[in-house]
């Protein structure tokens, strides 16, 4: 294992022939444009020592576990992403982006990477402190797995021209909204540069900060009846 002087992890989520192919009935069809700065960025986060994290979506052929929303759509279109597929609605990962020995990989049953897998316990287990977010679609998983990871302490990175929408629009307001809720928005360009000091640890300065102030973390009160404690007032 490299050395991971930047604490971070690179997760690609979703860059599969069920999601990128046009010939697929769930096509992000802006994200098959995005593959070639998915591999630059993939290589170049290998390079840096960088954990590499392939999340991706297997639909069970019985399709219990496709969501319900999309069940009829996924049923009608040919049943994408069945285990051990191949093909222009498979399972499939695109050349450049299949995992190599030293990566990792994570079936993912829902929108976020952090739903129901064992991610974030491999993340901590790596001593990761920034999460690094690529692939599609930008409103669905990767917005939910930024959440997530912000939900979860880690500093969010997302590199915009690595991930995809359906429309420009969507996928404007969507990064605009991770803006504004925490998340680092970069480019594959800018991504070249990035070092151990490119994203603060901002939990690192929260701790910080309290360790000077010192604040009790909840009033206590002499209680009636005796003891001690505090109740909220609504």
């Amino acid at each position: 294992m490299k050395s991971n002087d930047t604490r971070s992890a690179y997760i690609i989520i979703d860059m599969e022939n069920g999601f990128v192919s046009p010939e697929s009935a769930h096509c992000i069809v802006p994200a098959l444009g995005t593959v070639p700065a998915c591999v630059r960025t993939v290589a170049a986060a290998r390079a840096k020592g960088i954990p590499i994290f392939f999340v991706k979506r297997i639909y069970r052929a019985d399709g219990s576990d496709v969501e319900m929303c999309r069940y009829a759509q996924w049923k009608g279109g040919g049943k994408a992403a069945a285990p051990g597929s191949a093909g222009s609605i498979s399972a499939q990962a695109p050349e450049g982006l299949r995992p190599i020995p030293g990566d990792y990989s994570i079936i993912k049953p829902r929108w976020s990477a952090f739903f129901g897998t064992e991610l974030d316990l491999i993340l901590r287990r790596l001593g990761v402190r920034t999460v690094i977010l690529a692939g599609t679609t930008t409103p669905n998983c990767i917005r939910t797995t930024c959440y997530d990871a912000l939900a979860l302490d880690y500093n969010t990175v997302i590199l915009e021209d690595c991930c995809s929408s359906q429309t420009e629009e969507i996928q404007r307001v969507n990064i605009g909204d991770m803006r504004r809720a925490g998340a680092i928005i970069m480019s594959s360009k800018a991504f070249m540069d990035y070092g151990p000091l490119t994203v603060p640890d901002l939990l690192e300065r929260v701790r910080t900060d309290m360790s000077a102030d010192a604040e009790p973390p909840e009033p206590f009160f002499n209680l009636p009846g005796g003891g001690c404690g505090w109740t909220d007032k609504w």
